[in-house]
């Protein structure tokens, strides 16, 4: 599923919905880097951590 992420979109992170929503800012092979509303900037190995995209907010 990550690999349909694209800078822009919207994801929540699985186990952290405390971190509230993010928005994609680049996705460079397996490395995604999300700024989250609570949680700020956070890079992640897309191989570990599977993003939910948001569709409708």
């Amino acid at each position: 599923m990550n690999e349909i992420l694209e800078p822009g979109m919207l994801v929540r992170h699985p186990s952290q919905p405390d971190w509230g929503l993010g928005q994609v800012q680049s996705r460079i092979g397996n490395r995604i880097t999300v700024n989250f509303e609570h949680a700020g900037k956070v890079v992640f190995d897309g191989r570990e951590v599977l993003l939910l995209a948001v569709f409708d907010r």
